[in-house]
């Protein structure tokens, strides 16, 4: 059976191990600190000279695991096994036996990352469904924020939503990257007091003022003085400011305003279930409501489906990519 992140590092916090462990998908991150907190945590430091065994998939074959997971323990009552890069071992098939009938005591863990094993397999169904397997799976560009709060929730940090979703667009959705931002603001920001907007700018990079965040924002509002001067800001900034993101994210934008549109019952609560976001992450799309009608809406996906082509080269030979930004902002305030 399926099991959570949560629920596994639960049980690997308070020292429950079990004999199997799969982790398996396109997610990195889940699998990489899983995998080593059990390296880290599931024997002592005489342990892990003698009965911790690191393998990586390119280098053996399912035989050779099996005989080491087969193996016991020289110094305590376990010993454990660790198959890092396991989608490239060679001879999975050989460790059926052992796993319909592991040693109990041992460890072995199975790190599969960024793709599943083959469900049709008889292994692949053996290992979820008798022992402890996790589906790693990518998160949605809209879950990166809820993780970032809840992640810093679980070390008794605290973060403001604006300040959240700024770390998401600068970073993106790369889990181990964020991961690292995060350590990097826990090292300098109290427990006591909110990260903020400000702490972002400070400590990450990212401007608090200038960015798509703000940009996006400004468009929502239909605030012509703002959003063109963060155009000005990303043209002068190009390398931290593509425009194939910008345009993205607005694509991202008016693509959830056909949904605002077609939602009957347009409180925040229903708007927020609609777009799969927290109801502070609706706010810019109530705003957008007054400014941009259905058939508006509509036009605009058409401006940026233009700029993308053209920004990468598509019937234009000279025109900068952010006079195209230019371009397209003009005619979606206008």
């Amino acid at each position: 059976m399926a099991s959570t992140y949560q629920s596994i590092l639960h049980d690997l916090h308070n020292g429950r191990y079990a004999p199997v462990y799969l982790f398996d998908g396109e997610e990195d991150f889940f699998i990489d600190e899983l995998t080593d907190y059990i390296e880290e945590h599931s024997l002592d430091e005489a342990g892990k000279a003698f009965d911790l065994v690191i393998l990586y998939g390119k280098d053996v074959d399912g035989m050779l695991v099996v005989d080491e997971a087969k193996r016991f323990a020289m110094m305590g009552n376990r010993r454990v096994i660790i198959v890092k890069e396991a989608q490239q071992l060679k001879n999975i098939e050989a460790l059926l036996d052992y796993i319909k009938n592991p040693v109990p005591n041992n460890i072995l863990v199975l790190a599969h990352k960024h793709k599943k094993m083959d469900g049709k397999k008889t292994i692949t169904k053996q290992l979820r469904q008798k022992h402890v397997y996790l589906e790693s799976k990518k998160l949605y560009d809209n879950q990166i924020p809820p993780w970032i709060t809840n992640h810093l929730k679980a070390f008794g940090y605290h973060i403001e939503p604006k300040a959240a979703l700024m770390l998401a667009e600068f970073v993106g959705s790369n889990l181990s990257r964020l991961n690292n931002e995060l350590k990097k603001l826990m090292l300098v920001v109290s427990k006591s007091s909110n990260i903020t907007p400000d702490d972002i700018e400070k400590n990450i990079g990212v401007s608090k003022d200038y960015n798509n965040f703000e940009f996006i924002s400004a468009l929502a509002h239909k605030d012509v003085l703002k959003a063109n001067k963060i155009v000005k800001y990303f043209s002068q900034n190009p390398k931290k400011n593509p425009v194939v993101v910008t345009n993205s994210l607005m694509y991202s934008y008016f693509s959830k305003m056909l949904i605002v549109h077609a939602t009957p019952d347009k409180n925040e609560y229903n708007l927020a279930k609609a777009l799969g976001t927290s109801t502070y992450g609706v706010r810019d799309h109530v705003v957008g409501m007054r400014h941009y009608s259905l058939n508006k809406t509509v036009r605009i996906i058409g401006y940026l489906a233009e700029l993308d082509v053209k920004s990468k080269g598509v019937d234009n030979v000279s025109t900068n990519e952010y006079d195209l930004l230019r371009e397209c902002v003009f005619k979606i305030l206008h």
